[in-house]
């Protein structure tokens, strides 16, 4: 606990110099836009204000990818390179005032101490489908970002992990995040076989299920998710992810909890959605949507995990078998109902997911009916 708070500080106190130090360079807050969601009813508004300099490129844009834009001359990898640290270490600009304008309302707030928004927008009028709000800070240029808001009339959706899950990078799993940011080119990450037709396919059952892809790893690595998703046919969603360092309580922040308190938020916002959890043994997806469903038996449809090679096994937690014990390949039988389906990737998972999600879904229906 001593440790933790220590590490808080410190790490408030170079941020706060940092600040100072690049305000006298010229820099200037920027605000970064990130992908919110929300039902007809309240809206979640996130975003992110850093310094940056105001001549310089944007380390968050989200520039179309391929091969022939790689960089090959050792000016241009450098450039590249020194692109990625920026991205991955900010300085943020914590407390300042900002103002969120979503549809016809206007919300008044304040960054964190880390440099972000989280905004609950309620009555705020906006359509079904993806739609812009405006974020206004003091001393930066506004912004639009984007959030998803989900029709009230649809029932089903889809929450997808993504490291292990849908994109395989062969490193160790501390590594990945800095990967993620320092290594922008898509072509330097492997997608998952089956996993993008898998969530297409699901999500074609019924116009407008949303999905949301829920991460551990940095909001920093988004524009270069974002870009590999594109490319490999992944559905639009929004990223669901997470503030590293240290806390009140710990030096590192759970990724446990932020992926139980996403999905809560989840349940809570769309109460009427039945919802496919989709993740792989490698961490703990298996014992949180567990969990999960023991919560909410009626708003978990399936559980889907991807079960991890051994050699993916070393690198996400240093063992070659996975962490938890898996269930039977297509359990139904497990005490919250909730049947969970294992395959290597999503061609396998392909072969009994949506069976099961017809069975589930039918049997809700004749539920409602009886």
């Amino acid at each position: 606990m001593g440790i933790a708070r220590a590490a808080r500080a410190l790490e408030g106190s170079i941020n706060r110099r940092s600040v100072v130090y690049l305000r006298r360079r010229g820099w200037v807050p920027r605000i970064v836009g990130l992908s919110g969601y929300g039902s007809h009813r309240s809206l979640h508004v996130f975003g992110r204000v850093i310094m940056a300099d105001p001549d310089g490129p944007d380390f968050f844009d989200d520039l179309e990818d391929d091969h022939a834009r790689m960089p090959t001359r050792p000016a241009e990898v450098a450039a590249e390179a020194q692109r990625g640290w920026r991205s991955f270490f900010t300085a943020q600009v914590g407390y300042l005032p900002v103002i969120v304008h979503a549809g016809g309302q206007s919300i008044r707030t304040t960054t964190d101490r880390s440099g972000y928004i989280d905004v609950l927008v309620r009555d705020h009028g906006l359509e079904p489908g993806w739609q812009e709000v405006q974020i206004e800070a003091l001393a930066a240029r506004p912004v639009t970002a984007k959030v998803l808001v989900v029709d009230p009339a649809v029932r089903t959706g889809i929450v997808s992990d993504i490291d292990d899950t849908i994109v395989v990078t062969m490193l160790p799993r501390v590594f990945i995040a800095a990967w993620n940011t320092f290594v922008r080119f898509t072509s330097a990450r492997n997608a998952v076989p089956g996993m993008a037709s898998l969530y297409q396919r699901l999500l074609e059952e019924e116009d407008g299920a949303p999905i949301f892809y829920l991460s551990t790893g940095a909001w920093n690595t988004v524009p270069t998710l974002r870009r590999f998703m594109r490319q490999h046919g992944y559905p639009e969603g929004p990223m669901l992810m997470t503030n590293w360092g240290p806390t009140p309580t710990g030096l590192f922040r759970s990724g446990v909890e932020h992926k139980r308190v996403q999905l809560r938020n989840l349940m809570i916002t769309f109460p009427e959605i039945r919802w496919v959890l989709v993740g792989d043994d490698g961490q703990h997806d298996p014992m949180v949507y567990d969990e999960i469903a023991r919560e909410h038996p009626r708003k978990v449809t399936a559980v889907a995990i991807r079960e991890l090679t051994p050699t993916e096994q070393v690198l996400a937690h240093g063992t070659p078998e996975a962490i938890e014990q898996p269930p039977a390949i297509r359990n139904a039988s497990a005490e919250h109902g909730v049947p969970t389906v294992r395959g290597r990737d999503g061609y396998a998972l392909a072969t009994l997911l949506p069976e099961v999600v017809d069975e589930r879904h039918a049997a809700e229906e004749r539920r409602l009916t009886n």
